[in-house]
């Protein structure tokens, strides 16, 4: 990227169905942003009055944006096939996925309705899980694209996939598991490209991440009173505007210079801020056996086969993208 890339450079979206997990943050600048390009944008969170005020704030700023909200809890399985269910009955395909929502480093183990620690299962499984769900609808669209959010943390030392206690069971360090969870998501997007290659999906799958953004992940999960909750609302000037950190995500998701099996963050400062650049891979994301493991224990634990999503009606020839 020659020139550094702003909102200005976004192609137009009209005519193009938007699905953004995550309705505070980077969710909603996202929406916001998409919305004002023309795309039709549904904004999914767990919460029904913040998605409410995430709509009516972008509505007010855009009065004639299309943008809707729809309730799902990236912590339980049937909340996602729900949601999925509902799109597939008023939409006929879903062009852009945006795997944007997450938790954050809870003092305390915690775990998911169905039994999965907090972190993997909403920040990783449930954005497995919902990408499978929505495989049908993706494969039917023009240029579909997933863009799954990492973060910085996931090229830490002690980030690594644990087959050994994937839940945490044994032992949770609250930042070393969201590590885990964000080094599964730069993991999926990568096999997920991998796999579309191999079975002709036509899915351009793409990771980013936002740097060090003035978000409100460190608030919700360690707590405003935590060491960093206090970093964030003490140092607020080290972090960047979520508007910023938004961006390597609406790079990854509309432009035509963002390759399938990329990773994009903020290029200044190590990563940290700036505008959207190539990020750098870490050494243990590019690990093929252990993605080909992951995904394979994972579509297990969610009970859903990938390739199996595609034998549907949805699908108009299943044979010409499925794989066995």
């Amino acid at each position: 990227m020659p020139e550094p890339w702003t909102l200005d450079d976004m192609p137009s979206q009209k005519g193009r169905t938007i699905l953004v997990t995550g309705t505070g943050g980077l969710g909603f600048e996202d929406a916001s942003a998409l919305a004002k390009a023309g795309g039709e944008v549904i904004l999914a969170g767990r919460n029904p009055a913040k998605g409410a005020d995430a709509i009516r704030r972008i509505k007010e700023s855009l009065p004639g944006a299309s943008v809707a909200f729809e309730q799902v809890d990236l912590g339980n399985l049937a909340s996602i096939a729900a949601l999925a269910e509902r799109l597939k009955r008023g939409h006929d395909r879903v062009d852009v996925l945006i795997n944007n929502a997450g938790v954050m480093t809870p003092p305390v183990r915690k775990t998911t309705d169905d039994g999965f620690e907090l972190q993997f299962g909403t920040n990783y499984l449930g954005h497995f899980a919902l990408t499978a769900h929505l495989l049908p609808l993706l494969v039917q669209a023009r240029d579909p694209r997933v863009v799954t959010l990492s973060s910085i943390a996931a090229r830490s030392a002690d980030a690594a996939i644990d087959f050994d206690d994937l839940q945490a069971e044994r032992s949770y360090r609250p930042m070393p598991v969201y590590s885990q969870s964000k080094l599964a998501c730069l993991m999926f997007a990568l096999e997920l490209q991998r796999r579309s290659d191999k079975a002709g999906w036509g899915i351009t799958s793409i990771a980013a991440h936002p740097g060090i953004s003035r978000t409100d992940l460190l608030h919700n999960a360690p707590g405003r009173h935590s060491v960093q909750g206090l970093m964030r609302s003490l140092l607020w000037f080290l972090f960047q505007p979520a508007s910023q950190g938004a961006l390597p995500t609406l790079f990854a998701a509309t432009s035509p210079n963002a390759r399938g099996g990329g990773y994009y963050g903020p290029d200044r400062l190590g990563e940290t801020r700036g505008r959207p650049s190539e990020a750098r891979i870490p050494p243990q994301a590019m690990q093929i056996d252990v993605a080909r493991r992951l995904w394979e224990i994972s579509e297990r634990l969610i009970g859903l086969s990938f390739y199996a999503r595609l034998v549907s009606p949805v699908v108009s020839d299943p044979d010409a993208r499925f794989v066995g």
